[in-house]
């Protein structure tokens, strides 16, 4: 009885299956670690509302980056641009081996860095992730890795003055509630670009122009 099934799903790759018995459309809204498109899509026109445009930038991904489908769709996403990535991650949480291949297929140059501090200034864009605790099979393996990269006021200070950060939230403590005043924090400005992005996704799904 529905015109379109937005799904999401614990399991990556269910999506896809999903869409393989559905008669009607089907919308990916994030299978577990895999990818999550919505908000890839939101979060390119997040970045060319905030800098004007993609081409050229460099984008910092930070946090958990094995498990973030945000950043997997993202970092896929942007091969269609000419971009520079860059990734700080905790030991063990790095960029899969199949995205970090694709990427490089692309053509797009990667680095990896040990801190915020040492990629920032650089960085056009800093795409904050918080460590996903339900993503860990033990509490101390969380534990190792939570409050490991922390953006405050202080390491904003060596951004560039035309820096955005964003967020795909929710956030924890990977950054500060004091750099919320501060005009490069995108981060809510990108949530409400999600709202826009998807009435846009189902307008042109359902074929309501």
């Amino acid at each position: 009885l529905a015109d379109v099934l937005v799904l999401r799903h614990p399991q990556p790759g269910a999506v896809e299956l999903a869409a393989k018995h559905c008669r009607k459309p089907v919308i990916n809204a994030g299978d577990g670690v895999g990818e999550h498109p919505t908000q890839a899509l939101l979060d390119i026109f997040t970045i060319r509302e905030e800098l004007g445009t993609v081409n050229g930038m460099t984008i910092t991904m930070v946090g958990d980056l094995k498990h973030g489908r945000t950043v997997h769709s993202l970092a896929c996403l942007l091969t269609l641009y000419r971009v520079n990535l860059r990734y700080v991650t905790p030991p063990g949480l790095s960029m899969p081996p199949d995205i970090t291949s694709f990427v490089a297929s692309k053509g797009i140059k990667q680095e990896e860095f040990g801190s915020i501090e040492e990629a920032l200034p650089d960085t056009d864009v800093l795409y904050m992730t918080r460590i996903q605790k339900e993503r860990f099979r033990l509490p101390e393996e969380y534990e190792a890795c939570f409050g490991q990269f922390i953006l405050t006021p202080h390491i904003m200070t060596r951004a560039k003055e035309k820096m955005v950060v964003m967020h795909p939230l929710p956030r924890v403590n990977e950054i500060s509630v004091e750099v919320d005043s501060d005009p490069r924090a995108a981060y809510f400005r990108q949530a409400e670009n999600g709202m826009y992005m998807r009435m846009a996704l189902l307008t042109t799904v359902l074929g309501r122009y």
